[in-house]
């Protein structure tokens, strides 16, 4: 059975920083984009970013873009979302998800697993 297990979240002043993890068991997604979403009280699923395979393409959403960095390892099966200069309108619960396929998007449909949420609650 597939699993994204996300953890690092939390509450944390404006200003500040947390590394969110996904990890993943049940097959390898050496060969998978993995991506980022969130979604706030009210709100549909945004896309935040998205990291091919290699590590070597990525994609933010301008609404984080400089402040949050997408990583991975592909020897832990787990990847990451570096987030700093955090922001009252970043809370959210933030969501780990992986494609079947290599190629990048930004569309939650596409994404075939999801981990069940970690909230990130930013305090001004």
């Amino acid at each position: 059975q597939v699993q994204l297990v996300e953890s690092g979240g939390g509450l944390v002043r404006a200003g500040g920083s947390l590394r969110l993890s996904c990890a993943a068991s049940g097959r390898t997604f050496s060969s998978s984009v993995m991506g980022w979403f969130r979604q706030a009280p009210g709100k549909g699923r945004e896309f935040i970013a998205a990291i091919d395979w290699s590590g070597d393409n990525t994609f933010y959403a301008n609404s984080v873009k400089g402040r949050f960095t997408i990583s991975r390892d592909n020897a832990k099966n787990t990847f990451y979302l570096q987030m700093n200069s955090l922001k009252p309108e970043d809370t959210a619960v933030y969501y780990c998800a992986a494609r079947r396929t290599n190629t990048l998007s930004i569309t939650p449909i596409n994404y075939d697993y999801w981990g069940q949420g970690t909230q990130v609650t930013v305090s001004s």
